[in-house]
């Protein structure tokens, strides 16, 4: 076997790849043998007989198909497949900030429709920015109590 590791080298360095990438092709050794410039092994990649073979990637399968799981409703999700805890998975502020919203529209939905009065509705407002309130729900049970909506 001929030594054509320092053509192999100005190949790579010319193609910009590693050098495991550059194969020569067997009927053109002894051209590649005696060609020392980088101007030659440029000529020699140009008609074929230095091959730059392409990069070998990592197989996105089994990752599509897990994807493909997560995407249903409750596949791969479960205590099994969780990594961190509650406040990583979902930002906290997050939550509250979202909670919140919800709540405070549908407050403005009721005072807007002459559901509650605006006293009651500044009440139910700064209780919710106490954080009195998990939820819509929970204002709606708690506006049920007072008499102001229907149950």
């Amino acid at each position: 076997m001929t030594n054509l590791k320092a053509q192999k080298r100005l190949a790579a360095s010319i193609a910009g790849v590693g050098i495991n990438r550059i194969k020569v092709v067997e009927d053109y050794i002894e051209d590649v043998q005696s060609s020392l410039t980088r101007d030659e092994i440029r000529n020699l990649i140009k008609d074929g007989k230095i091959i730059v073979l392409k990069k070998v990637g990592i197989s996105g399968g089994r990752l599509k198909e897990r994807r493909k799981k997560r995407s249903l409703k409750s596949e791969g999700k479960k205590s099994g497949s969780r990594k961190g805890k509650k406040g990583a998975r979902a930002n906290s502020k997050q939550m509250w900030v979202k909670r919140v919203r919800k709540i405070r529209a549908y407050l403005k939905w009721l005072r807007d429709h002459k559901v509650i009065d605006r006293h009651t509705y500044r009440e139910l407002y700064l209780k919710t920015k106490g954080g009195n309130y998990k939820g819509v729900s929970d204002v709606r049970n708690v506006l049920i109590q007072m008499g102001k909506i229907k149950g």
